[in-house]
């Protein structure tokens, strides 16, 4: 009797193994994304500039967004929707239309991040942006366009997993851990607004607001039920954690190595560069091999938001598992998003460096707005039926969206 019950356990963690590995993609793969160019960036400086002194904000932001992507599984789920869809349907085609306005020229922004990413991270190897970039855009596109649903999300999945090569730079760096410690559970709050601006940046490059749509268009795609919510909560879990390890030790191994030494960097790249002589060879290659790998992975997922964003909001048919013929429009506005992105990196003297940071703030903006939409929606008990909000992630969701508002508030104050 005994050895059959052990038997059915047995049975059901390997059912429930399967099951997970079933739904597993759309968490892991959108929380991981947001370490993109811009936010490698952002982090880079955040830790260079400031040391440790924003290092307490990656566990709070962190937070929010597990709360962030589980509603927008939650929604995708139960609805089988994108919250574009759902905007249009709930808010009309004229609010749809202005808020997918205000997100595409803020992806077009990050969507040049993430090909200038390409090009610091090459030219640290000796290739020429004029090489690199075209090679990674028609790479980009034939992987989205000649492939199918599964094969992009393995191909994500395995991206993800040379993340840990930040994680590997922050041991390399040898930062004070006492200090590091400290520094996570003392909040230091300043007024002045290059630290606003910055904080609001590491906001709105971890929890973007295209992330919302990318990740509620994924689980749908998927075909992820109200069944798998469960499994699907967990692959989230899984991916927020491993977002916040890896924003975790690129601001440590900046913080521990460039910000004593007084160097002041722009890019990702130029902290790359400054690691090697502070903190060794390795850990400067690994560090600029991350950051290739990050702008190649979300050069494929900005323009993608874009398309099933847009497409959602507009009525049209979208996804990758969907043929051109089935699906012109997303498609085109897939290889459009690309080529402009590609296009504005290759100007001479474009503004590179400020454009990668400047987009996470514009994320950091925009996002109370989209999260408001996402709010008011996911509490429709004719639109969720019995999985609507709780108190607490209501009080979360507003909280943050109050809070993001006030700092934008403050930063505009400060600087004017």
């Amino acid at each position: 009797m005994m050895m059959a019950e052990e038997r059915v356990k047995k049975n059901g963690r390997w059912r429930g193994l399967i099951l997970f590995l079933s739904v597993m993609g759309p968490g892991i793969i959108t929380a991981n994304v947001d370490n993109d160019a811009g936010g490698i960036a952002t982090y880079s400086i955040a830790g260079a500039h400031f040391g440790y002194d924003l290092l307490w904000a990656v566990v709070p932001v962190i937070f929010i967004l597990m709360i962030v992507q589980e509603m927008s599984a939650r929604m995708g789920a139960v609805t089988g929707k994108g919250l574009a869809d759902l905007i249009r349907e709930n808010f009309g085609a004229k609010i749809a239309f202005y808020a997918m306005g205000a997100l595409f020229f803020s992806n077009i922004g990050n969507t040049v991040s993430e090909f200038s990413g390409v090009a610091a991270s090459m030219e640290i190897f000796g290739i020429s942006k004029y090489i690199s970039v075209p090679i990674a855009a028609v790479l980009v596109w034939l992987l989205v366009v000649k492939g199918d649903f599964k094969t992009v999300e393995k191909v994500f999945l395995v991206l993800c997993i040379f993340y840990l090569t930040y994680i590997v730079s922050g041991f390399f760096a040898k930062p004070d851990w006492g200090e590091v410690g400290a520094s996570m559970i003392e909040p230091k709050i300043k007024l002045d607004p290059k630290y606003l601006y910055m904080l609001i940046g590491l906001i709105g490059t971890t929890i973007a607001p295209w992330q919302l749509f990318f990740m509620q268009a994924s689980v749908v795609e998927k075909g992820i039920g109200v069944e798998h919510l469960k499994h699907s909560r967990f692959d989230s879990l899984i991916g927020c954690i491993m977002a916040g390890v890896v924003i975790f030790f690129i601001i440590v191994a900046c913080a521990a190595t460039i910000h004593p030494a007084g160097i002041k960097i722009k890019t990702a790249a130029d902290a790359a560069l400054a690691l090697k002589p502070l903190a060794g060879h390795y850990c400067s290659l690994l560090f600029s091999f991350g950051l290739l790998n990050a702008s190649l992975f979300a050069a494929v997922v900005l323009p993608l938001s874009v398309a099933y964003y847009v497409c959602e909001g507009l009525g049209f048919e979208a996804g990758v598992n969907k043929r051109f013929s089935e699906a012109p429009q997303f498609y085109t506005i897939f290889t459009a998003t690309i080529l402009l992105g590609m296009g504005l990196v290759l100007i001479p003297k474009f503004p590179l460096f400020t454009m990668m940071v400047l987009t996470q703030v514009v994320n950091g903006i925009v996002l109370p707005f989209m999260l408001i939409f996402m709010v008011l929606i996911i509490n429709r008990k004719d639109v969720m039926s019995e999985h609507t909000n709780g108190k607490l992630w209501n009080g979360v969701s507003w909280f943050t969206i109050a809070a993001v508002i006030t700092l934008t508030l403050l930063m505009f104050g400060e600087y004017l």
